[in-house]
């Protein structure tokens, strides 16, 4: 039987036929054989208009990790691909392309438009799945949705038209946020504040029939002023009690608007005095109600100022304020300007700053459906990883307002309410022609479309068939997991909640693990604008997914966010080379085995590397059990690096590398290597499916021999291993830990003396009366590993002249150096050595008792200098005990 295997893991060459074999083999759709219940994950739909970012490869890696660990315990696991139609964000991209051969969408209409989008859809739109599947993903392709397509459109009509008829869809003039790049509405959730630096305009308010007497307010928005309807105050602020009740001329427009008292007003900001502008600002449009000041818009949609703004119709809000502050300052009516920091809302897509207006717009009462979301979660029927986030998600779903749901673009989901021609408005899941409570005909269709987010809220029951009751709804929902990012934990989490418990009264979960945010290496988020993003796509060509994915995990412990630089994925790199040339140093000397040992017992190492084996088992299944990720990449990482190839292949060389008496000793190292090389690979292969699966096919006839039956065709729909107690000894593993102590004890009395490598040496070791054995095993293989030629266990042995000793536990260990090395020669290095490290410790005490570098040097350096003290004077101890042994 023999192997071949490659000098060096060339990722490239392998990864691609690895995938394309899953897919022919069907091996990402579920089993209809597995014995267990259904597993099913939803994909976080990613925009179609979207690339691979870190983001993105880290959340479907962890997705990937719990999939193909659950298929492999023998669910039929069942992960839903697809796209999202991102209406502002794709409606933008084709409108560019379009502008760059001097076409505008009103030029084409409607219909023509949207036809553009679909043909760009078709040709673009699946790269980002593309990009999926080459970091890995086993997403059931054949079930890949779009949020446009017939039966999710259908679940969305369907949706909005239950929804209208309950009587939780409505249609109102409210303050909404509106977006001038795109001129659209946008929802609370959608909008990303921003720190600006920006200034505190300080405007003089005439008040009226007191000449020379003026309220002075403090605004981040003078050009806000032409559409002021009041000045508030506190009502306990003892410097504007006289003048509540009375008027103030509003400068340039000179009308007359009322100073009222209102609690909200902090009078520590500005000058405690406000300005009222109900039509442009929450807090006012809020202050307005209660005082039943009018509303004055004076924005147009694309930012500029309207008639109601007087001689600055037309003119756009940013030039608009530099002229209303210039004429303000020439009349004497603005008394000082100063520096502000604040937050200002932008456009999640546009990037334009937020516009509040006055607009009708179609709503959700979201106060009904949270209420029942907040009851599930209180139930502990829904859980957060890392629980921190329940207490953000719930306060979301206590504080929830009404979600603005229409958006004023053409790519999308148009909204499926009809009107008669007296403006009689009726939903419908399919076009009507006749009003059904008016008997009037239908004249026209509603313009808007809606929130992207509103088809997201239905992604995890629209994508298996509902409103239909399909066979894989009733089996694949509930899913199990969501794994998602904390960014959208409000816009999308909590409305398929809601949608979920409204329409199917079940949760559309019960875990959501919320993923860490990818840093750039100096802690900022990665962002086109900064070009520091890092592109997954890049790393797996020069690293190879499973790089990618294994370094990943390996930097999130416990949602802590990231810190990534592109050379963090050497990590990863390093660890897939470690893997190939420890399997392919074990598989090329297990090449001939045709047969299970039948006598003997295993030596002390096979025994230790299995109970060890045994335990990562164990320990992997649980940490992978509860989503912690690092936890369960550190182990196989630490298994296999530390113990499997530091330790157990290099004490097992001389029984694999020549025949002993019966071969029975050469028989256990080489079943334990395919024991262990089975087990490993399948504890990886969730990390690194592709060396995993290319690794494991070489084994696989190795793998008939020991157990005798066939094994799996593939590792990818294998079995996930079950730890065998029967191996598990802690008597073994302390043992051996006894060997590894004793090794590295010798190893570091060589280093020390600079004893060379290959020189054989002689050693004691000095046990108590009590309790203090070293096995025949143990004694050999400190023999083998360090190259000791006469190795002595005594009990309270007496230590020789001219030794280095190391204290192991209750053990000593004694190395005689005479003879080995230049006694003289070394006790000359040791002193110069430690001469000059005291030199050196002098010179840096020096500076630490210097005041004036401890109160000017920066604290990281003055740190620096005094753990760069202790670790001298550590050395300096050792180095004199090292002397004194000689």
């Amino acid at each position: 039987m023999e192997t071949e295997i490659a000098a060096r893991y060339t990722p490239g060459q392998i990864e691609q036929s690895w995938y394309d074999r899953w897919i022919e083999e069907g091996c990402f759709q579920p089993s209809e054989s597995a014995p267990n219940s259904p597993y099913t994950i939803v994909i976080p739909p990613p925009n179609v208009t979207g690339a691979l970012h870190m983001g993105h490869a880290l959340n479907n890696t962890l997705q990937d990790i719990v999939l193909r660990k659950k298929r492999m315990q023998g669910h039929p696991t069942l992960w839903m691909p697809g796209t999202d139609h991102a209406g502002i964000a794709t409606q933008t991209v084709v409108e560019k392309m379009l502008l760059k051969d001097g076409i505008r969408k009103e030029e084409l209409g409607r219909e023509e438009f949207i036809g553009h989008i679909w043909k760009w859809k078709e040709e673009y739109g699946g790269r980002i799945l593309g990009q999926l599947k080459k970091l890995g993903n086993s997403c059931d392709w054949s079930r890949t949705r779009f949020t446009m397509d017939d039966g999710l459109s259908l679940a969305v009509r369907n949706a909005f038209t239950r929804l209208f008829d309950k009587g939780l869809i409505y249609r109102g003039e409210r303050l909404i946020n509106w977006d001038p790049g795109s001129k659209t509405a946008l929802s609370d959730d959608e909008i990303e504040h921003k720190e600006v630096s920006t200034h505190l305009w300080y405007l003089k308010y005439p008040v009226v029939g007191e000449a020379g007497r003026f309220v002075t307010v403090a605004t981040t928005r003078p050009e806000t002023m032409l559409g002021d309807t009041g000045v508030a105050v506190h009502p306990d602020d003892p410097r504007y009690g006289s003048l509540v009740g009375k008027n103030v001329l509003l400068p340039i427009l000179d009308r007359e608007i009322p100073i009222v008292a209102d609690e909200t007003v902090d009078p520590k900001f500005g000058t405690g005095a406000v300005k009222l502008t109900p039509a442009h600002d929450p807090a006012d449009y809020e202050r307005g109600r209660r005082h039943n000041l009018p509303l004055i818009n004076v924005m147009n949609q694309d930012g500029s100022l309207n008639e109601n703004a007087g001689k600055y119709q037309g003119f756009d809000r940013f030039d608009a304020r530099k002229a209303i502050v210039d004429e303000l300052s020439e009349s004497g009516l603005l008394e000082k300007i100063e520096d502000h920091v604040h937050n200002v809302g932008h456009s999640y897509r546009s990037n334009a700053i937020i516009e509040p207006l006055i607009s009708e717009q179609w709503f959700v009462r979201m106060k009904p459906l949270a209420e029942v979301a907040i009851q599930a979660s209180k139930e502990g029927k829904l859980r957060f990883l890392p629980d921190r986030w329940e207490k953000v998600y719930l306060h979301w779903l206590e504080n929830v307002k009404d979600w603005c749901i229409s958006r004023q673009i053409w790519w999308g989901h148009r909204i499926p309410v009809y009107y008669d021609a007296e403006g009689n408005a009726a939903a419908s899941v399919e076009p009507i022609d006749v009003h059904p409570k008016t008997g009037n005909p239908i004249v026209r269709q509603d313009e808007d479309v809606l929130d992207t987010w509103f088809s997201s809220a239905l992604w995890p029951f629209s994508t298996l068939g509902w409103p239909e009751n399909t066979p894989d709804l009733e089996k694949f929902f509930p899913t199990q997991t969501l794994v998602t990012d904390r960014g959208i934990i409000y816009l999308w989490v909590g409305r398929m909640v809601m949608t979920s418990l409204e329409f199917l009264e079940k949760l559309p979960f019960d875990t959501v693990y919320i993923t860490a945010t990818v840093l750039d290496e100096h802690g900022q988020r990665m962002s086109k604008s900064l070009g520091n993003g890092i592109d997954p796509i890049d790393m797996i060509e020069q690293y190879g997914a499973d790089a990618v994915r294994f370094t990943l995990p390996l930097l999130t412990s416990e949602g802590q966010d990231i810190k990534l630089s592109p050379t963090k994925f050497e990590m990863g790199r390093n660890f897939m080379n470690k893997l190939w040339n420890a399997c392919r140093f074990s598989l090329t000397n297990i090449e001939g085995f045709d047969a299970k040992p039948s006598g003997a017992s295993p030596a002390l190492e096979d025994r230790w590397i299995l109970s060890r084996l045994t335990r990562v088992v164990t320990a992997e299944t649980d940490a992978l059990d509860r989503f912690k990720f690092y936890d369960s990449a550190q182990e196989i990482y630490h298994f296999l690096w530390d113990e499997f190839c530091d330790w157990y292949l290099e004490i097992i060389k001389p029984r694999i590398y020549e025949e002993v008496e019966g071969g029975e000793s050469r028989a256990h190292a080489r079943m334990t290597l395919i024991t262990v090389l089975d087990t490993v690979l399948r504890l990886l292969h969730p990390f690194a499916p592709f060396i995993s699966e290319e690794i494991w096919e070489k084994l696989r006839p190795f793998l008939k021999v020991a157990h005798g039956k066939e094994p799996e065709a593939m590792l990818c729909t294998g079995s996930w291993p079950v730890a065998d107690s029967t191996v598990s000894d802690e008597g073994v593993e302390t043992e051996f830990a006894q060997v590894m102590d004793i090794v590295r004890s010798v190893r570091n009395i060589r280093a020390e003396y600079n004893v060379p490598k290959n020189q054989k040496i002689e050693a004691l070791v000095s046990v108590p009366a009590a309790g203090g054995e070293v096995s025949l095993d143990a004694q050999n293989a400190v023999r083998f590993l360090c190259k000791v030629e006469n190795l002595r266990v005594e009990v309270d042995g007496k230590r020789p002249d001219k030794c280095a000793a190391a204290v192991v536990g209750e053990i000593q260990v004694f190395v005689p150096l005479l003879g080995i090395i230049d006694v003289e020669k070394e006790s000359k290095r040791l002193a110069d050595k430690i001469e000059k490290a005291k030199k050196f410790l002098t010179g840096i005490s020096k500076k630490l008792e210097n005041k004036a570098y401890i109160e000017k040097a920066p604290p990281e350096l003055v740190s620096r200098d005094r753990e760069k003290m202790a670790e001298i004077r550590s050395e300096i101890e050792k180095l004199e005990v090292n002397l004194k042994e000689l």
